[in-house]
């Protein structure tokens, strides 16, 4: 009996991506839910259940959100987790809908972006950031990434170079993929060797963009979506935890490490048997510790594993082990969009799994491991989650 039977995902939407935006959060979350009641062909009533995340909705909350757009709805949750919300958002509805809570539910991250707001957001993200690292000169999630990736380089001898294979097979897929900020611009290895560097080890590629945006999509019983005729993927496992491993002096591996094997056993599957991967990479040494931690190769291979792998969503690269990653570019190319950065994943393998991502398609894919990160403080990010997805059975 699957984990999640009876219980698909559909309708994916990614929506506005913008550097800077004069919307605010509630704009862009009630902008992604009107396009999923446009693109299923349902009504507002119809939408029994609201799953919200978002960093900058401030004195708002999902409650206040029901009045500003005229739902009534049976169930409720704020998964505000960063890029974790959206697997938790997802792990929450989905056993919402099959307890008979709500037959519908939408679950949209969404963030808008001014003039330095995100130095403000990153200023007072935590007591932490408020009391023991911007005092000290150390604030914002440079500072703690270029630590995590110094100390990852330094036990298991990983390059600058190995860093650059997650960047440009990102970027090639932005390429192919229209809504991606950077998609537009080509990269290479020397533009990212040469990048002006910004904390330590860390260099401007290695970064994303903080930006506006959002994502969504909708959960659902599956004989419902049949009805409705929607594409849809079924969710085979998923997974979280936090604060895991938190002996470590500076985080070189996170929750996927505990429940990896779990996770694939309650799904059937293992990872030879993973078709296409999106991580969760607000930096690329995340990327790779997920790789490892997930099980794809052992601790501390994970750069010969990038190396020796095309993560190409077309298998164009010239490694012959292939294992797409992040297929329309990951928030590295196409922005972070705050709490929707934790969306991304899964609206992404969603459209991969449906054959609806168009000019970044893979042309053969019927599983995807999605995992997600996020809620840093000084040396380590909190939260982790993982699902593991199927193209529908035909």
């Amino acid at each position: 009996m699957k984990d999640y039977q009876g219980v698909v995902m559909t309708t994916p939407v990614s929506l506005g991506y913008q550097r800077q935006s004069p919307h605010g959060a509630s704009w862009f979350i009630g902008m992604v839910l009107r396009e999923l009641i446009l693109r299923s062909g349902v009504s507002k009533t119809d939408v029994e259940g609201l799953a919200v995340s978002s960093f900058s909705l401030g004195v708002d909350s999902v409650v206040s959100l029901t009045q500003q757009f005229g739902l009534s709805p049976r169930w409720i949750e704020q998964a505000d987790m960063g890029g974790v919300s959206g697997i938790v958002a997802l792990r929450r509805a989905a056993r919402a809908v099959q307890a008979g809570e709500a037959e519908m539910i939408a679950c949209i991250g969404g963030d808008g972006a001014a003039h330095r707001s995100f130095e403000h957001t990153a200023a007072n993200f935590s007591s932490w950031s408020i009391d023991a690292a911007f005092p000290y000169g150390a604030g914002g999630p440079n500072a703690v990434f270029s630590l995590i990736t110094a100390r990852y380089m330094e036990e298991f001898g990983a390059t600058r170079e190995d860093f650059a294979r997650i960047c440009l097979d990102q970027r090639y897929n932005a390429n192919h993929y229209a809504q991606a900020l950077l998609g537009h611009k080509t990269l290479s290895l020397d533009d990212y060797l040469n990048a002006r560097p910004i904390a330590g080890p860390v260099h401007l590629f290695d970064c994303v963009m903080p930006c506006a945006g959002g994502e969504g999509f909708l959960l659902m019983t599956e004989d419902r979506a049949r009805h409705l005729g929607l594409p849809y993927v079924q969710i085979l496992a998923t997974d979280e935890l936090h604060n895991s491993f938190s002996e470590d002096p500076v985080q070189q591996r996170a929750g996927w490490a505990c429940y990896r094997d779990a996770l694939y056993q309650r799904a059937g599957l293992g990872p030879e048997d993973i078709d296409m991967l999106q991580t969760y990479d607000d930096y690329p040494v995340i990327s790779m510790m997920q790789i490892e931690d997930l099980g794809f190769c052992d601790k501390g291979d994970g750069a010969r594993f990038v190396q020796e792998t095309d993560m190409r969503f077309d298998g164009s690269g010239k490694p012959a082990n292939k294992l797409p990653h992040n297929t329309c570019g990951g928030q590295l190319s196409c922005g972070q969009a705050g709490s929707a950065a934790g969306y991304l994943g899964l609206t992404e393998a969603l459209r991969q799994l449906t054959h609806s991502a168009q000019s970044n398609q893979i042309a053969t894919a019927r599983t995807c491991l999605v995992s997600g990160y996020g809620m840093v403080n000084y040396d380590r990010g909190l939260c982790s989650a993982a699902a593991i997805l199927q193209e529908a059975d035909s």
